[in-house]
């Protein structure tokens, strides 16, 4: 401003002087920076690389010098605390400073300050703007199953198009990089199997046969398919990259379908003087099924009305009852049947031909009627046993005798000297296989003479568990000393080289023993599954002779699952805010919950417990991603215009299991205020009466005016934008006091319209 001043004084003539005032105004920090939007949108892919640039933010100040020089900062306090963005102070350009992950966080919302260079207490005037960067998805995960391995059984005349299971497979990524389709890698050679490649549901295709034979093993008893995944994208990933594949075991149960049929001969011949228990022919039936479908038991239906013979049902051993004759019945048809034990049982029949030998009528008699020896088991062929002797009272050629041995249980294993009646050993003799031998020895015509031979033990055989692997399932809240399995093994030796006594060896962790008699294997402590889910070892069986033979069997003990874990909050105690305005179903926070246990019983769903009364906020039940409900308004929320609003949640973490256990955790949610409310004055007209010899100074009136908003938003300046063109008039900003500046002349201006305006 450039003014020209004049002095005079009161002297006669007047004397007049002038000066030149130059008054230069300086600049005050009065006009803080203004952002050119209040909210920026920005998409980001997940895999752009740190650096990348997301969107450049402008503010502009009127100020001068360092009052106008507008620098930039992200408000770490109120979002981005992990510092995944940072904003160039001087240029206002955003840029990415960490690698994205869009699953762990989809969408992230900044807080960017810009702030003059002005000396306020505070380090100058400023403003913020919202920056909303959505993440775009991209296919860097792939499927995982939800279980390693599926088991099932079906039985063997499944038919063809039948559902067998359905696995279940997930991919964390969206749209279509999360589509999921199913294949079948390997173990159906045979194309017997189907899997739906949307659905995973897996079908037989052709007729399965438990009995059907393979071209590397007799029978086909169960299936391991090896099962992939793979997602939408271009390329594919596959669940191929962390696992060797899902293994679906299907095991195919046996039925009933096959019956005996008989492999002995139809042809039995038996001498006429044989004792009654006499060994006549063995009758053996096989039949290919298992379990009791393949038990057989023999029956005698029809040709045995005399009851000359016996037939033990479960050997198939046929022996006789009666004292034979030749002259009275030299033949016999027996119909024999076998039959198994399935339900429905099937059977099969055999005509059974006992031919009845005829005997001289003088018959040589043996200078004992009963021979005893014994011989040791394992020893060469030709081994003497015994020398047995006959004398015959018949003359000439009939009293010549030849020694000769009847057919019997064993008979195979000797040689008898026809002339001498020497008996000697034709193979190798094993006691466990058979101890004791009666056998018939007679000259060339017909008188018998027994031998009873025992054969002695020696510790040639190991104990033999009844299967080389146990495994069985037990739940983890299993009482301790509870017997979990029996095991048992068998020696075919004889005395304390046949007795068995049982040992574990291998690291069972103190939580397993044996019982060395029994074989009882029961549990020594608690057990606890999400300490350790499997213990493998083995059982040893040992015979108690000098030798000590043993042998092992492999146990696998898998720990069931109990829900005895309470799913547990990361924190007990959430602080989140969120800004009024936002449209429903923003998200506002995720918690999460971790389940030590496996499967419904470690799946966690949330719910909200209490505080939500007005359903104002949603939680996603399986993400425990909490949500807004409705739209949030600050000025309706909270209880005082200096605070504030604030929402206190009690959330719910459940599992699924039975009984169900739970926990709970707060959030506090803290709903920050928006300008979205223009001052209201108290009174829409002020009328004031002020007398025109009131002094320069004088207060003449006061306006004020309210804000709902909070902070400052809420904080009100005043200033007059018309009736005062002559500067009659002072308006505090900051109070709404307005004084006189002005003499007043009542005849020059009565009335003055001053139009004012709050801000």
């Amino acid at each position: 401003h450039r003014l020209v001043v004049e002095a005079w004084d009161g002297g006669s003539p007047r004397r007049r002087g002038r000066l030149r005032v130059s008054v230069r105004v300086l600049d005050e920090n009065d006009n803080a920076p203004a952002f050119s939007r209040g909210e920026y949108r920005a998409r980001l892919r997940e895999d752009a690389p740190p650096g990348t640039a997301v969107c450049r933010l402008r503010a502009t100040d009127p100020d001068l010098g360092a009052n106008g020089e507008v620098r930039y900062a992200i408000n770490r306090r109120q979002s981005d605390p992990d510092g995944y963005f940072a904003v160039e102070e001087r240029s206002g350009v955003l840029r990415l400073r960490r690698p994205l992950d869009r699953e762990a966080r989809a969408l992230h919302r900044l807080v960017v300050e810009a702030r003059d260079g002005g000396a306020q207490p505070e380090g100058g005037l400023s403003a913020q703007a919202f920056v909303r960067i959505e993440i775009e998805d991209i296919n860097d995960n792939q499927p995982v199953f939800e279980q390693d391995i599926y088991v099932t059984s079906i039985s063997s005349h499944t038919q063809p198009g039948t559902e067998i299971i359905n696995v279940v497979a997930t991919d964390r990524d969206s749209g279509i990089y999360e589509v999921v389709s199913y294949r079948i890698c390997s173990g159906d050679s045979h194309g017997k199997f189907s899997i739906d490649p949307q659905f995973g549901i897996i079908r037989t295709k052709k007729q399965l046969d438990h009995e059907a034979q393979t071209v590397f093993a007799e029978k086909q008893q169960e299936y391991t398919l090896r099962i992939a995944a793979e997602d939408g994208g271009s390329p594919p990933l596959t669940s191929l990259l962390t696992l060797d594949s899902l293994a679906v075991k299907i095991v195919i149960l046996d039925i009933n379908d096959n019956s005996p049929s008989f492999t002995s001969s139809p042809l039995s011949y038996v001498m006429e003087d044989v004792e009654v228990g006499f060994l006549v022919h063995h009758i053996i039936a096989k039949d290919p099924d298992e379990g009791r479908n393949g038990q057989v038991t023999y029956h005698i239906l029809s040709g045995n009305e005399n009851k000359a013979f016996v037939l033990d049902k479960i050997t198939g051993l046929l022996t006789t009852a009666q004292l034979l004759d030749h002259e009275v019945q030299e033949r016999y048809s027996l119909t024999v049947m076998a039959l198994d034990d399935g339900s429905p049982a099937l059977s099969a029949t055999q005509v059974l031909t006992i031919i009845v030998l005829d005997v001289n009528d003088e018959t040589p008699v043996f200078l004992k009627q009963l021979y005893e020896t014994a011989v040791h088991e394992n020893r060469d062929p030709g081994e003497f046993v015994i020398k047995v002797e006959a004398v015959d009272r018949d003359a000439g050629l009939n009293s010549l005798l030849q020694y000769e041995i009847l057919p019997g249980a064993g008979y195979e294993k000797f040689k008898m000297n026809s002339d001498s009646g020497e008996l000697v050993t034709a193979a190798s003799l094993d006691r466990e296989t058979q101890e004791v031998f009666r056998i018939k020895g007679s000259p060339s015509r017909s008188s018998t003479s027994q031998l009873h031979l025992t054969v002695l033990d020696e510790n040639d055989h190991s104990p033999l568990f009844a299967k080389t692997q146990y495994q069985i399932s037990v739940t983890e809240d299993l009482e301790e000393g509870s017997a979990i399995l029996d095991v048992s093994a068998s020696d075919e030796d004889d005395g304390l080289n046949g007795e068995i006594m049982y040992s574990l060896i291998d690291d069972t962790y103190g939580a397993f023993a044996i019982d060395s008699v029994t074989g009882s294997v029961v549990t020594t402590k608690a057990l606890d599954r999400e300490t350790k889910s499997q213990y493998t070892f083995r059982a040893v069986a040992s015979d108690c002779s000098t030798h000590f033979p043993r042998s092992t069997t492999v146990m696998t003990v898998l720990i069931q699952d109990v829900n005895d874990n309470v799913p547990k909050f990361e924190q007990s105690y959430y602080k989140a805010s969120v800004w009024e305005g936002q449209s429903p179903e923003t998200d506002i926070i995720q918690v999460f919950a971790t389940d030590l246990d496996s499967g419904l019983n470690g799946e966690t769903e949330y719910s909200i417990l209490s505080g939500n009364e007005n359903a104002t906020f949603l939680i996603d039940s399986a993400r425990g991603i909490l949500a807004t409900n409705t739209g949030l308004d600050y000025e309706n929320t909270s209880s005082y215009r200096e605070t504030a609003a604030s929402h206190q949640l009690v959330l719910l973490a459940s599992d699924r299991g039975t009984p169900s256990l739970n926990s709970t955790a707060t959030v506090l949610i803290t709903v920050l205020d928006v300008n979205d409310n223009p001052p209201v004055f108290s009174s829409p007209e002020y009328h004031v009466h002020v007398k025109e010899s009131v002094p320069v100074g004088s207060h003449i009136t006061e306006v004020a005016a309210k804000d709902c908003d909070a902070g400052t938003n809420a904080e009100i300046t005043y200033t007059i934008i018309s009736g005062n063109d002559r500067g009659h008039f002072y308006l505090d900003g900051r109070t709404g006091s307005v004084n006189l500046m002005k003499m007043l002349d009542y005849e020059d201006t009565m009335k003055f319209t001053l139009i004012i305006q709050a801000t």
